[in-house]
């Protein structure tokens, strides 16, 4: 896990990623342009959700395409290999939908 080649370092995103696994359920009906993921995603800031798209890009879980119109416009939308992410996003939801309960108790424990 610690070795600098090791695959862990290349995963498209981290658990505690906010807006990754968010951007990704929003593209689930099909492509959106920025501003239509803005609607939802109200509480990200344009920088972060640019950031966002970005890096999904990058690791082949969206595309961006630019159409050549005036004004222009952008969409983006998610790939074969994006798709593959709503098992085991759905897997997390169950996980914390059973063990919402103790992850609850021991933040509050915490904190006292």
């Amino acid at each position: 896990m610690f070795a600098p080649g090791c695959p862990s370092k290349l995963t498209p995103f981290r658990i505690g990623d906010k807006w990754a696994g968010l951007v990704v359920l929003c593209l689930e009906e099909g492509p959106r342009r920025f501003s239509e993921l803005r609607v939802p995603l109200k509480a990200v800031t344009a920088k972060v959700l640019t950031e966002t798209l970005r890096a999904l890009e990058r690791d082949g879980m969206i595309t961006r395409t630019v159409y050549d119109e005036t004004p222009p416009r952008v969409e983006y939308e998610l790939t074969s290999l994006g798709r593959t992410l709503f098992e085991p996003m759905e897997a997390c939801r169950e996980w914390a939908a059973k063990h919402l309960p103790e992850l609850v108790a021991a933040r509050e424990a915490y904190a006292d």
